[in-house]
């Protein structure tokens, strides 16, 4: 069966990032110019989704509006003649069919995806988180729906992180079938480096079989009082079928600071109407540290 929908958790509360999130979801937080969310969102539609669910809360409305039209924004443009920018905002909020629904209060990513379950029905779905942002040549989304046309079951998107960083994670183990792509056994959620069953991590994106609707209602809180969806995947590992995919793609963690200017920077360097001029500030920077 084809994955037509998508679900974005985007329910957080942005701590990492205070002060900036205390009025602005972390989701819009631009890298360069553009909001987070809205390299997520493009992902999905050059992936084929068709139809997606945002998981937000009641302070993160800039989430909606941005991906609504704006009237008197375009009526402004238009009176300038700036036709590229028209295009762009009226590209914005026609790219794709967004839904939103409340998470009301913070009970763990398992419990946003349960939230779903109505949008989704009885058909296999993407779930796309937004601290992970990944650029790459073929969309990281398809390339697990690749996977999944060919194999079915849920495919997880992973990637090898340093032996330091497996317990930022939740860490894979499984059988090789071919190159790249493990038949699932295991999956252990931020384990200490000694315990950790491999070095590939799950890296936010999910084609997940709707039968996990059923596990996560009867998933006990786990860690910090909140539904894993680590623990409702484990579950589903005895019923049905999971691989874990090493998709090919620069992935950038955007929820902490480091990812984010990374992103950022290595963005901007990818511009060109940015990289020539940003490029000779950054080697003037550089060559001007102070030395320590």
């Amino acid at each position: 069966m084809d994955v037509r929908k998508a679900v974005i958790p985007a329910a957080g509360l942005g701590t990492r990032f205070l002060p900036a999130t205390k009025a602005v979801p972390k989701e819009m937080l631009p890298i360069v110019d553009t909001p987070t969310l809205q390299y997520i969102i493009e992902e999905a539609v050059q992936s084929g989704i068709e139809q997606i669910l945002v998981v937000t809360r009641r302070d993160k409305t800039a989430i909606e509006n941005h991906f609504d039209r704006t009237v008197e924004l375009e009526h402004a443009l238009r009176d300038r003649g700036d036709a590229e920018m028209l295009a762009e905002v009226r590209r914005i909020s026609g790219m794709a069919e967004l839904l939103y629904v409340r998470q009301k209060e913070p009970r763990g990513l398992g419990h946003a995806v349960a939230k779903a379950k109505g949008f989704v029905g009885d058909e296999p779905f993407a779930v796309l988180l937004g601290d992970d942002v990944v650029m790459s040549e073929t969309p990281c989304l398809r390339q697990l729906l690749a996977v999944h046309q060919r194999l079915g079951g849920s495919i997880l998107g992973v990637q090898p992180v340093p032996p330091e960083d497996v317990s930022k994670y939740g860490i894979v183990s499984g059988t090789e079938l071919e190159p790249g792509l493990l038949a699932m056994n295991d999956m252990v959620e931020k384990p200490a480096t000694s315990q950790a069953p491999s070095q590939m991590a799950v890296l936010g994106r999910y084609v997940l079989s709707p039968a996990i609707f059923s596990i996560l209602e009867q998933t006990p809180p786990g860690q910090g009082g909140e539904i894993q969806l680590t623990d409702a995947l484990r579950m589903l590992l005895k019923q049905e079928s999971v691989y874990a995919y090493h998709f090919e793609g620069r992935r950038y963690d955007v929820g902490n600071k480091q990812g984010f200017l990374e992103a950022t920077v290595e963005t901007a360097l990818q511009r060109p109407d940015l990289r020539e001029p940003f490029l000779q500030y950054l080697r003037t920077l550089v060559a001007n540290l102070p030395q320590r």
